[in-house]
């Protein structure tokens, strides 16, 4: 089989829930990273071979995300793409697929990543036979199709305070790690250990030039004296928080 290496790897900021990349649809998102990464090499697109990008919630981004995400970055659409979801291994699998098909002959140069914008997706309205009678009920889209087990039917934060249990992870435990997670990503960010791999990203204003969103937003939202204080977020007795589980992000 052939070797398999890396060439270049790239990633846009992470944007906080409803934060500054809350307009910019994954596609686009996927786009930055994906030309960000092949600028980096001088490799021109038309040299790709195949392209895999992970994305979870696809509802209304229209077709085939990942194909949109190529052609925003300038890959041909004679390239295949393929969009893969494993809920939140999707872009590790991607990666998993570009490798394979380099080992295996089948492609010499391979685009692989994820893309997600958990702000844009949708709520869901069942309204296509209409509505007899009474209130619509809307469905929230990331619960039903990202957060929550499709066959427990239990928040993905129930799963944690399970798991938490069984492996003895207590609250303090899990606090600190929190906390641990911020300083060091602050303590990154003012070192510069993030600028080669982070591509900014640019925001369309009404009026004016965009702005430049070049660095991880979450950190910098978060206050720290006050992930001790909150309560379970998902059972009654459990010890996963809003702040100490992972942030719902764009990226």
């Amino acid at each position: 089989m052939k070797e398999v290496v890396i060439a270049s790897v790239a990633r846009t900021p992470i944007g906080s829930f409803l934060g500054t990349l809350s307009k910019i649809p994954a596609p686009k998102l996927g786009a930055t990273a994906i030309k960000g990464a092949l600028d980096k090499i001088n490799l021109k697109p038309e040299l790709v071979d195949e392209v895999y990008m992970g994305n979870v919630v696809s509802a209304g981004l229209g077709q085939a995300p990942a194909r949109q995400a190529a052609m925003f970055a300038g890959i041909p659409d004679t390239t295949p793409c393929t969009t893969i979801n494993k809920v939140c291994s999707s872009g590790m699998k991607s990666v998993m697929l570009g490798a394979q098909a380099i080992a295996l002959g089948d492609a010499d140069i391979v685009v692989a990543g994820g893309m997600e914008n958990m702000s844009m997706i949708p709520h869901y309205q069942h309204a296509r036979s209409g509505s007899k009678f009474g209130p619509v009920t809307l469905e929230d889209g990331m619960q039903k199709d990202g957060l929550v087990d499709a066959y427990g039917k239990v928040a993905m934060g129930v799963c944690a305070d399970e798991c938490a249990t069984e492996y003895s992870f207590s609250r303090e435990d899990q606090d600190n790690f929190a906390v641990e997670s911020y300083n060091r990503s602050a303590k990154a960010w003012k070192e510069g250990k993030f600028n080669e791999e982070v591509i900014p990203v640019e925001i369309p204003q009404r009026k004016g030039e965009p702005i430049i969103f070049n660095e991880d937003e979450e950190y910098k939202n978060v206050k720290m004296e006050k992930i001790s204080t909150l309560r379970p977020a998902f059972t009654k007795e459990g010890t996963v928080t809003a702040a100490n589980a992972s942030t719902i992000n764009d990226g």
